[in-house]
């Protein structure tokens, strides 16, 4: 999921009911719900190498207790910190400050690594995936059921962390004692939410599967079946189906039971192998998107230049005798009309694009508008 659901989601995790069992429970939980996506910071070494890194060790099930320790050791710096500027106002120069006495390290360290696991677990459930028994194991998991920026589960979450504040607020008009830990029922409602969520939607993303394999929506066998989530409606999906020469796609509405598709416009033929399509999975964007894109479609554009424009990333200049083209990778997961996708670049969600050069020489790399150094 993006940042502001994980950040939500630690915050609530915090306030169910750690952070009466030790100081700083809720920073804790915020922190480590968020740190596995440092790994963005691949980013600067390029977009290829933020492909490759985004969602690895820090989102697999032997670096969240890492990521645990982490920030926990973040906490304890920051709380020594906070102990020496105390120290240093204390009104007697040799008194020595206490740390609190609601302060449990182990306690501590327990929240931080449910909200680790949480991040694990709210990545998972959308359709872009996670290898959390990785190295071990390479496999991508992906439940495909939420998708990956849910209004829903915003609003859920946000809910759990801002009436109790506006209670609060209420209750210092009218002289009301002050509750310590206030919002504990409220989180554990709104974590609750959440799962019940997950399981609504479990069920009609197999529902909307099943009348997929119960209807005669391509017209050749299909050999296998995804189904991509749309946000806020719980109903309303994007099937592909996969046929020996070709992918259909297909809107499916579970409330209705009804299949939208057309063969003459919602069929993708597979392209043939070239040359240069071969040289393009051995370069490092090509095994980099074979490894992750499940529903990769490679193609060899010909002479078309990457699609908007790439700084430092022109069409190779070459001396006569020499050609060029452009090989295109896209994942039929990503590549369909929801809200907040597709631009006037003309860019496939998540695509990535190579540059080779008679065939054999990889010119140049990008993704998402990125040249890849």
């Amino acid at each position: 999921m993006e940042p502001i659901t994980h950040f939500l989601a630690g915050a609530c995790i915090g306030r169910a009911g750690l952070n009466r069992k030790t100081a700083y429970a809720t920073l804790a939980a915020v922190l480590a719900a968020e740190a596995a996506d440092l790994d963005v910071l691949w980013g600067f070494a390029g977009p290829v190498e933020e492909l490759k890194h985004h969602r690895g060790i820090t989102h697999t099930l032997i670096g969240a207790p890492v990521v645990a320790a982490v920030v926990v050791g973040g906490v304890a710096l920051l709380h020594l910190g906070l102990e020496a500027r105390r120290r240093r106002k204390s009104a007697t120069p040799n008194q020595t400050a206490k740390a609190p006495t609601d302060l449990h390290w182990g306690w501590l360290y327990l929240t931080a690594l449910i909200a680790a696991l949480s991040h694990l677990l709210l990545d998972w459930t959308n359709n872009y995936g996670l290898r959390p028994f990785f190295p071990f194991n390479p496999r991508w998991y992906a439940g495909s059921f939420m998708f990956i920026a849910e209004p829903v589960l915003w609003a859920l979450l946000a809910m759990a962390l801002v009436i109790p504040g506006m209670l609060g607020l209420t209750d210092r008009e009218i002289g009301a004692r002050k509750v310590k830990f206030r919002g504990r029922g409220w989180a554990i409602f709104a974590l609750s939410g959440m799962v019940v969520l997950w399981c609504w939607r479990w069920t009609e993303h197999a529902r909307g599967l099943s009348l997929i394999e119960n209807t005669q929506v391509a017209n050749a066998p299909v050999t296998r079946v995804g189904l991509e989530p749309y946000p806020v409606n719980p109903f309303h999906w994007h099937a592909i189906l996969e046929t020996a020469g070709y992918y259909q796609t297909a809107d499916v509405d579970t409330h209705t039971g009804e299949i939208d598709s057309d063969p003459h416009r919602d069929v993708v033929y597979k392209p043939a192998d070239t040359p240069a399509i071969e040289a393009a999975k051995r370069t490092l964007l090509g095994q980099v998107y074979l490894d992750w894109g499940s529903w990769a479609v490679i193609r060899d554009l010909g002479q078309e230049p990457i699609p908007g424009p790439v700084p430092g990333l022109d069409p190779p200049q070459l001396p006569p005798g020499r050609t060029w083209t452009t090989v295109e990778f896209t994942d039929l997961r990503f590549n369909y009309s929801f809200r907040g996708t597709g631009s006037a670049t003309g860019r496939s969600p998540l695509g990535g694009w190579v540059y080779i050069v008679d065939g054999r020489d990889d010119a140049g790399q990008a993704m998402g508008g990125r040249e890849q150094k």
